[in-house]
C-alpha cells in the first residue's frame, strides 16, 4: 500500500476496513464509535500521531488518600489492568494514617551524547575540546535561551573515550537541567549543534595544522537513562502499628516482608515481576499526565541493573523499632510542553494534582510505584495475590457474559468468600440463568 499517509482518514478507515475485516460496516462503525462528539477535540487527538483513524481508550481512575510530605492528594490514573488502582489506593489509605509517604528529589539531571569516530590523537581531541567549551555554549545560545531564563540549560561539556570497546568510538557527554520539561526536543537540539560545532573545530584545525584527522559523526541523541534525575520515596512506622486486623502478627508480617524484598534483589525471575508491579503504579500515573512511560520505564530497568544484577528497586529495614520501606529510583518527568498542555484530560489530570512542577511530580509518581508495590506484597505473604485480584476479574467476566445488574450482584454475593475460578463463574451464571453448562459452553466455543 503506497501513499497511505495521503489518503484522508475516511479513505485510510475503508481501506482497513476491506482489507483486514470479515465484516467492513461493522469494524468501522466500531472505529467511529469512539471518536470525540466534538469535531475540534477529536482534530486535536488526531494530530497527535501519524495515520491516526479512532482514539484507544484506556480507564481514567483515581487513588485518593495519598498523604505525600504532608500534603493530601489525589492521582489520576489511566490504566486496564484490574486491581491496579484498588491497591494503591489501600495503600494510600494505611499509610495515611502511619505518616505517610516523606519524598525527596536528589538531582534532576539529564544526559545526552554526540556519537562519533575519531581517528586521529586522543589528546590532542581532548584538548580540543577543553578549550572549546565556551564556542560549544555560545553556538548554542539561540536554543538554550528560554531553558536559561528558566533556570536550566546546559551544565557541563566533556569527552568520554570509549576506543577500548569500539576502535576509535567517542562521545561528547552533555548533561543538562530542563526545568519541568522533559527536555527530549531540547536536548537533541543541542547536541546536533554541538555536533556541528565539533565537526568544524575539527576541521579547521586539521587545516591549521596540517593533520590527517578522520572524523565522522555516527549519531546525536539523549539517553533515557538518568542516573542523576533520581526521586527518593519512604513510609515508616513502629512495628506495631504494621498491625491491621489480620490474623498475622506485625513480626512475622515483617519476616515474610523482608524475606520477599530480599529474594527480589537477588533472584532475577521475581526481581521482573517485583518491579513490573511497581510500574503498574508508577505507569498509571505518568500517561494519565502525558509524559512517556516508555522512557520512565527504560530508565528505571536499566537503574534495576546498575549492579551488575537485575534487582528490586524497593528495599525495607527495621531500625530501632521502626520499620521502613523505600523506593529510589529514575524519573525524567515534565509537566510542560508536549501532551501536557493539549490533551484535555492530561491538563486535567495536571489540576487534579494541584498543577505541580517537575520536581513535585516525580515525587507523586514515585509514591505511586512505592504504594503499589507494598500492596502487592502484602498481598503476597498473606493472603495471596489471586484473592484479590480475581475478585476484580470477576467484573471483567462478567462483563464478557453481558450478565445483567441483578445477575451482577447475585454473583459477587456468592463469590464474596470464595477464590473467583473461570470455569466456577460459567456454572454459576449458567445456574442462574437456568440453562445448561454443557450446552452454554458448547455455544461459546
Amino acid at each position: 500500500m503506497k501513499g497511505f499517509s495521503k489518503l484522508s482518514k475516511k479513505a485510510k478507515m475503508e481501506w482497513l476496513a476491506s482489507q483486514h475485516f470479515k465484516n467492513p460496516t461493522k469494524a468501522i462503525e466500531i472505529l467511529e464509535s469512539y471518536w470525540h462528539p466534538e469535531a475540534k477535540v477529536q482534530k486535536l487527538h488526531d494530530d497527535f500521531i501519524e495515520n491516526t483513524i479512532t482514539n484507544y481508550f484506556l480507564p481514567f481512575g483515581i487513588a485518593p488518600n495519598f498523604l505525600i510530605n504532608g500534603k493530601i492528594y489525589t492521582l489520576p490514573m489511566a490504566i486496564e489492568e484490574s486491581s491496579v488502582v484498588a491497591a494503591a489506593s489501600k495503600a494510600a489509605s494505611f499509610w495515611g494514617t502511619r505518616g505517610g509517604f516523606k519524598t525527596r528529589v536528589i538531582s534532576t539531571r539529564k544526559i545526552g551524547h554526540v556519537h562519533f569516530i575519531y581517528q586521529g590523537n586522543a589528546d590532542w581531541l581532548r584538548n580540543l575540546i577543553e578549550s572549546s567549551q565556551n564556542k560549544f555554549l555560545e553556538d548554542c545560545g539561540a536554543i538554550t535561551a528560554n531553558m536559561r531564563n528558566r533556570g536550566g540549560g546546559i551544565v557541563s561539556i566533556e569527552l568520554v573515550d570509549r576506543s577500548d570497546a569500539e576502535p576509535n568510538y567517542y562521545q561528547i557527554q552533555v548533561k543538562f537541567e530542563t526545568c519541568d520539561s522533559m527536555g527530549a526536543n531540547f536536548i537533541n537540539s543541542c547536541l546536533e549543534q554541538i555536533a556541528k560545532t565539533l565537526q568544524s573545530l575539527i576541521e579547521e584545525n586539521t587545516v591549521k595544522e596540517g593533520n590527517s584527522n578522520d572524523f565522522q559523526i555516527v549519531m546525536c541523541i539523549l539517553s533515557n537513562y538518568t542516573p542523576e534525575c533520581i526521586v527518593r520515596a519512604e513510609v515508616s512506622c513502629p512495628i506495631e502499628d504494621l498491625q491491621d486486623g489480620s490474623d498475622i502478627s506485625p513480626e512475622e508480617f515483617i519476616e515474610k516482608f523482608q524475606r520477599a524484598i530480599r529474594i527480589a534483589h537477588i533472584e532475577t525471575y521475581r526481581a521482573t515481576t517485583h518491579n513490573k508491579g511497581i510500574f503498574n503504579g508508577i505507569d498509571a500515573v505518568v500517561i494519565a499526565t502525558g509524559n512517556d512511560f516508555r522512557a520512565v520505564e527504560a530508565a528505571g530497568h536499566t537503574y534495576a541493573a546498575r549492579k551488575g544484577s537485575y534487582q528490586s528497586l524497593t528495599d525495607c529495614a527495621v531500625k530501632d523499632g521502626v520499620f521502613h520501606f523505600w523506593i529510589e529510583l529514575p524519573l525524567a518527568l515534565g509537566t510542560v510542553g508536549g501532551l501536557t498542555s493539549l490533551h484535555p484530560l492530561v491538563k486535567l489530570a495536571h489540576e487534579m494534582l494541584g498543577n505541580p512542577n517537575a520536581e513535585e511530580l516525580m515525587m507523586i509518581v514515585a509514591c505511586s510505584g512505592l504504594a503499589q508495590n507494598f500492596g502487592a506484597l502484602r498481598a503476597l505473604v498473606t493472603t495471596g495475590i489471586q484473592k484479590g485480584h480475581m475478585k476484580m476479574h470477576l467484573f471483567n467476566i462478567l462483563n464478557q457474559l453481558e450478565a445483567t445488574d441483578k445477575e451482577k450482584e447475585i454473583m459477587i454475593g456468592f463469590f464474596s468468600d470464595k477464590v473467583v475460578a473461570h470455569n466456577e463463574v460459567i456454572r454459576k451464571f449458567c445456574e442462574i440463568r437456568g440453562v445448561s453448562y454443557e450446552s452454554f459452553v458448547g455455544r461459546s466455543k
